[in-house]
């Protein structure tokens, strides 16, 4: 069973040792080739949601919350944002930047999702779209630049780790 209403509020906000707002997100990605040769980033495809105030394309964010690990906050906002479940795997790192709405900065933590459930409906599926695309397409519509560098992070560890996946159904 799904939980079909996204968390609001930041009293549970997590905020680092400087004061920044800890956020946490995904690279949700799937193989095309139920993960056999990889060997390029053309070989799976990552998904992107639009932002709910514009038109925006980025990987699924939001705050990092008291009562969950990083990993679980990740994975629910994937979730909550995009309507995916899957395994979340090791950190691809920390970034801190500038928030686009505030004068603000936060510290952004970014893990690699291996998709294995799409759902048909999810909290947040009325103000966003999402998209699965090929990773060129996605580093053009991102517009994060930490983002993107996550996104290369995700890209030299698949196509170099050697590891052959399978997708699960």
């Amino acid at each position: 069973m799904v939980l079909l209403i996204s968390r609001t509020g930041r009293h549970l906000q997590r905020y680092n040792k400087d004061h920044h707002r800890l956020v946490v997100g995904c690279i949700p990605y799937r193989y095309k080739n139920h993960g056999k040769n990889i060997s390029n980033d053309d070989e799976f495809e990552v998904l992107v949601i639009s932002s709910k105030n514009s038109r925006a394309m980025m990987f699924p964010k939001g705050g990092w919350e008291l009562d969950e690990s990083a990993e679980g906050g990740a994975s629910r906002e994937s979730l909550e944002e995009a309507g995916v479940v899957g395994n979340v795997e090791s950190e691809l790192g920390r970034w801190v930047f500038k928030s686009k709405s505030q004068e603000l900065y936060h510290e952004g933590i970014m893990f690699p999702l291996l998709v294995t459930q799409q759902l048909d409906f999810w909290p947040e599926k009325s103000q966003r779209t999402r998209e699965w695309m090929t990773v060129a397409k996605a580093r053009e519509h991102c517009q994060q630049w930490w983002m993107r560098e996550a996104l290369d992070i995700l890209v030299d560890r698949v196509t170099s780790s050697g590891l052959l996946h399978q997708k699960q159904e």
